[in-house]
């Protein structure tokens, strides 16, 4: 999905600092697609007078070959965990040590301290949440916490599945229901996840990341979700539900941070710090419906986000799983498993 926001900015702009009074020109942010709240980029480029373009990618991977073509023209990127500690690595992200500016003081200190950016020397949070599934509980009336509706699919639901199209969030799901460890360079367990997928996808009907419309145009009834897109196709299908599944579940967190080649540093600085805000990331929560990171947020967040059974997970849920980037020979393993899978 690809779209713009290009609004002429006409108010003075608020002070960042007793001594920055107003920014001009542009901010280009490259940011998952239908992800970013547009009265939120309005309210941005009328307290700043930045005039803000907006690009959208599907997946960590496709916004990571697009930044190291290079000469993007993209000021602010939103990466994963793990794909923040890649981009650090490959130096691909500017150092702007959040810790310094004005809004730092909002950050929920569990968020400081993060293994993708120690200190939070290049990024801030955006939105967190988990990747799990969703079901129908109108098709299906079992227990719906575990990965074997998808591995070992009841008739109900045979060709009724999309999974994301996504390498990581399905080969983890396959080796969490097999029990064994992410990260996996076992040949035999390999073999043995290749077999489960295989079969398995003979009981999917797509992969695909437009989870929200598959599940809302009811062309499945099951899909592998992240927990604020099952809320969004909720409100359209109320019969959904969101699974926790007893073999575990990932855990993210999506971050702001600039781009180390970045045409308009200064003002992605300002967007960064105004995303530390905490009616800002609320905005951004109401819309994308995830938690955020920010302390103080919830005072300014929809009623319905701080009871929501996608946000707030059960006490007997089991604890989601960060996942770290895998070491280059588990990378390439990893292909070889997806592309034999996708043919």
């Amino acid at each position: 999905m690809k779209y713009s926001l290009l609004k002429a900015a006409a108010v003075s702009a608020l002070a960042l600092s007793a001594v920055s009074a107003h920014a001009e020109g542009k901010l280009n942010i490259y940011n998952w697609g239908n992800y970013t709240n547009p009265e939120m980029i309005e309210k941005f480029e009328a307290q700043y007078g930045v005039e803000v373009t907006l690009d959208g990618y599907d997946s960590n991977e496709t916004m990571l070959a697009k930044v190291k073509e290079g000469n993007t023209g993209y000021d602010v990127v939103v990466p994963g965990d793990y794909m923040i500690a890649i981009m650090v690595g490959e130096g691909l992200l500017a150092e702007i040590n959040a810790s310094e500016m004005d809004n730092f003081k909002n950050m929920d200190p569990n968020w400081v301290d993060v293994y993708w950016d120690p200190g939070r020397k290049y990024s801030v949070p955006y939105q967190w949440g988990t990747t799990s599934f969703t079901v129908d509980s109108a098709v299906y009336s079992g227990d719906i916490n575990t990965l074997g509706l998808i591995f070992d699919t009841p008739e109900e639901l045979k060709g009724r599945i999309n999974m994301l199209n996504d390498m990581n969030d399905v080969i983890n799901a396959g080796l969490r229901y097999l029990g064994y460890p992410r990260c996996n360079s076992n040949p035999d367990q390999m073999k043995e996840l290749m077999a489960l997928l295989a079969k398995a996808k003979g009981d999917w009907r797509t992969m695909d990341y437009a989870v929200i419309e598959k599940l809302t145009s009811k062309d499945v009834d099951l899909s592998q979700s992240w927990n604020g897109a099952a809320m969004r196709a909720r409100a359209d299908r109320p019969s959904l539900q969101y699974a926790y599944p007893k073999e575990g579940f990932t855990g993210w967190m999506d971050n702001v941070a600039v781009l180390a080649d970045a045409p308009n540093v200064e003002n992605a600085k300002l967007f960064v710090n105004f995303m530390m805000d905490p009616e800002n990331a609320a905005m951004t929560s109401n819309f994308a419906r995830y938690a955020n990171g920010i302390k103080g947020s919830e005072a300014f967040m929809d009623p319905e986000m701080l009871s929501a059974p996608e946000i707030v997970m059960p006490a007997d849920a089991p604890v989601p799983d960060f996942v770290k980037p895998c070491d280059q020979d588990v990378v390439d393993l990893y292909n070889k498993v997806w592309t034999r899978l996708k043919q």
